[in-house]
């Protein structure tokens, strides 16, 4: 299966780092990556496969959710077949 993943938030070092690494340790695999600094404002979106994720798809997002709180980011995880029907013209 896999996600998209979107960080939101004012731009620091370390952000990228963080979240690949918390995708690493759980065995999700970054397939594609654009980030962009808009101003001061840090944007993000990666295509994951997490078809051999070591966690559920909820826990995975409880763990992105904790990880942006503690760097005071908006990180989010979805599906990618939601993703696509709610970006379809």
């Amino acid at each position: 299966m896999r996600a998209f993943v979107t960080v939101i938030g004012k731009d620091k070092v370390g952000i990228i780092a963080a979240v690949c690494n918390l995708l690493a340790e759980k065995k999700a695999n970054v397939l594609d990556i654009s980030q962009t600094i808009l101003q001061e404002n840090f944007t993000m979106i990666m295509l994951v496969d997490i078809s051999a994720c070591s966690v559920s798809f909820d826990e995975m997002s409880r763990l992105l959710s904790e990880l942006g709180s503690s760097m005071e980011l908006s990180i989010r995880i979805q599906r990618e077949e939601i993703f696509n029907a709610m970006h379809r013209i």
